[in-house]
């Protein structure tokens, strides 16, 4: 499953990366203008009349010949004889270049891209950073939710599936509902070999009464167990959504949680009596859990005077 969740990605990332060269947008402009002026279907192989294995020299020959059909002066009355020499100029010039040539010829194997219709065309878009960016996004995105559909489906059977086996020991094979809560043991780890017996185990300590199935924790409490404890799919938990919340939080909380200004206790004085210790005076050597010294200016006693 990893191995495929992998590979996936790097086959988005690879087909959204690809961007078309000038060139590619060149080939793919062309043959849309001749399939749509000579017809549906027409090459610049069928268009010149010579074969997908032609030399140079033939399809050097097959210009010259096809040009003088399609020269101007002998089409006055065609309005698109001067488009139409034109191309095939270029179709020449294409065919008579090694790398142009190989270029054309990956597409005349496989077909021009050309998606008509959803207005995405191949021969007019060559996505940038910001586009490859916002595709990477929503493909992961939707891939992360499929992901969490799954995961909730394969939750909900496992929670069938404790239920069952806990109700199982609590009542039987025949699954009759006994008034009151019976505590039992229920393997969360099963694992069967061959011969059907169990080779992991993990026991969990599980309640059943007639209507519902607790599990126990270690101090006792019981936790309901039923499909409402496994998490939906939703499109808010998808990765990049929940990082935009929780950078959203993250700011929220710096921004309420800013320092704020922290004020000294005012200093206690009391009157310096010979018959008073000093560790019976009151404020001497207290210290508040504020400000973790004992209470006063700077942690000193402030002496008063007694009027005599």
């Amino acid at each position: 499953m990893r191995a495929f969740v992998l590979f996936y990605f790097l086959a988005v990332l690879v087909t959204a990366v690809l961007a078309w060269e000038k060139e590619d947008h060149e080939i793919f402009d062309l043959v849309s203008a001749i399939e749509a002026s000579e017809g549906k279907g027409t090459t610049f192989y069928s268009w010149l009349d010579v074969p997908s294995t032609a030399t140079t020299a033939e399809i050097a020959k097959a210009y010259r010949k096809k040009s003088m059909l399609l020269h101007p002066d002998k089409n006055p009355n065609d309005k698109t004889i001067h488009e139409r020499f034109a191309r095939l100029g270029v179709v020449s010039t294409i065919l008579r270049n090694s790398e142009s040539r190989e270029r054309y010829d990956f597409f005349y194997k496989n077909g021009v891209p050309v998606w008509r219709g959803t207005g995405y065309y191949y021969s007019r878009f060559r996505p940038g950073l910001g586009s490859v960016l916002v595709f990477l996004v929503l493909v992961t995105s939707g891939f992360h939710y499929i992901v969490q559909h799954i995961n909730y489906r394969n939750d909900v059977q496992r929670i069938e599936r404790f239920v069952k086996e806990a109700q199982l020991a609590a009542w039987g094979p025949k699954l009759v509902p006994i008034e009151g809560q019976r505590k039992v043991k229920v393997n969360v780890a099963a694992r069967v070999d061959d011969e059907g017996e169990s080779v992991r185990k993990r026991w969990v300590d599980m309640v059943v009464d007639a209507k519902s199935v607790y599990i126990l924790d270690g101090s006792g409490d019981m936790h309901l167990l039923d499909k409402s404890t496994a998490t939906p799919p939703a499109f808010a938990n998808t990765w990049f959504l929940a990082l935009v919340k929780s950078l959203y939080h993250k700011v929220v909380d710096r921004v309420a949680g800013g320092p704020k200004e922290r004020t000294s206790p005012e200093p206690e004085s009391y009157d310096d009596d010979e018959s008073t210790t000093a560790s019976e005076a009151p404020g001497s050597g207290t210290v508040t859990p504020r400000e973790g010294k004992p209470s006063g200016v700077n942690g000193k006693r402030k002496r008063t005077t007694r009027k005599r």
